[in-house]
């Protein structure tokens, strides 16, 4: 007798079969994890620069701008790296 967790599974697995990603899928994902990252990390060290040299002239409006172009930018940064990552998947 089966138990509940495994109907369920057996269930989701009925609805939306789990996709096998080949060895060469993974290794493309996780360049463009590596690309994601190091574009990141280029935006945020070129930003928090700037946002320092704002703080110290005492120009607080512009931090705030900053900083939400600073998240506008990750964010940008991370949807392409899922679009990007997505396509692999299905094999694009």
């Amino acid at each position: 007798m089966k138990s509940a967790y495994e109907l369920a599974m057996e269930r989701l697995e009925q609805q939306s079969p789990s996709v096998k990603v080949t060895k060469e899928q993974k290794a493309k994902i996780a360049e463009i994890d590596s690309l994601t990252k190091a574009k990141i990390a280029e935006r945020e060290v070129f930003l928090r620069g700037e946002i320092a040299k704002v703080q110290a002239a005492g120009k607080f409006e512009e931090v705030a701008e900053l900083e939400a172009q600073l998240a506008r930018e990750i964010r940008r940064i991370a949807n392409d790296a899922e679009e990007k990552k997505e396509k692999v998947r299905k094999g694009g």
